[in-house]
């Protein structure tokens, strides 16, 4: 089983006289969590995903119980000597898979981010937001147990930016850990586990706030077996969990995730009988 992710009194500067982007920094990311981290431009938010990333070292503390990682960061290069159907098999590759299963998860998240026409185009001819669905499919066709996610979201059409949420809820409800920085106060609203802010090379948790639900709902109502106990995936994805009867339950779960919950009860082991599925208006000062 994967341990936390602990960063321990961590601090970065860049060069041995250079001035501390951060310090003091303390961070544990646990598997299924759902991490953000805020602050204002040029305040170290990068340098902290890095540190988790494994892209950099800490200038002092240390960082302990390395998970497989995947990183989309805010810069991607697109000028690589690959179509992009090549390069994401090639990391597939690096990933550990075999080349058929690298090509086979390269074609997969490149329908899903809806760029499958652009699989045998050079990388150098791929547009800004293209380019961008490429960077996000290398960090998803390994599911990685940690992702992180630098303005991942920037240049993607809403179509894409949408499956990429769902990503994240696939990564989180099969246990694996995500921590992102966006600069929409909207994304993922009322879903992560936990808020940091860093500010003057520190960081700081930010309360989150209580268990109500924000933004449209969906309500499934599904039956199982009398004694049958929902799979974890299930639970980790869902807001709530009523049991009404034995062996039948109503879930209430983010309308982005909703697919995320079904894909799971039907094709758990025994799978579950979907009885009824409804979508429930936002929640009161739920709109931002």
């Amino acid at each position: 089983m994967r341990s936390d992710l602990c960063l321990e009194n961590a601090g970065r500067r860049y060069g041995l006289r250079g001035p501390w982007v951060l310090r003091g920094v303390d961070l544990t990311v646990a598997p299924g969590r759902l991490v953000r981290v805020e602050g204002a431009n040029g305040c170290g938010k990068s340098t902290l995903l890095r540190l988790l990333a494994g892209i950099d070292a800490p200038s002092e503390g240390r960082i302990t119980g390395r998970p497989r990682t995947a990183y989309v960061p805010e810069r991607f290069p697109p000028a690589l000597p690959f179509t992009a159907a090549g390069y994401l098999t090639h990391l597939g590759a690096v990933h550990g898979l075999t080349r058929t299963a690298a090509a086979r998860a390269a074609a997969e998240w490149l329908e899903r981010l809806g760029a499958a026409a652009y699989a045998d185009t050079p990388m150098a001819r791929l547009s800004k937001g293209s380019s961008q669905k490429v960077a996000v499919a290398q960090a998803l066709l390994g599911e990685p147990e940690l992702l992180v996610l630098d303005e991942a979201w920037t240049g993607l059409d809403t179509d894409a930016r949408a499956e990429l949420e769902r990503a994240v809820a696939e990564r989180t409800a099969a246990g694996g850990s995500v921590v992102f920085v966006d600069h929409d106060p909207r994304r993922l609203a009322g879903l992560p586990d936990a808020t940091y802010t860093v500010r003057d090379g520190s960081l700081l948790e930010r309360a989150v706030p209580g268990p109500s639900p924000s933004g449209p709902q969906v309500v499934v109502e599904v039956q199982g077996p009398p004694d049958g106990r929902l799979p974890d995936d299930v639970r980790r994805t869902v807001t709530s969990a009523e049991e009404t009867a034995p062996g039948s339950h109503r879930l209430t779960v983010p309308a982005p995730h909703s697919d995320v919950l079904l894909r799971a009860l039907l094709t758990a082991r025994p799978p579950w009988h979907v009885v009824r599925v409804e979508r429930q208006a936002d929640t009161p000062g739920s709109r931002r």
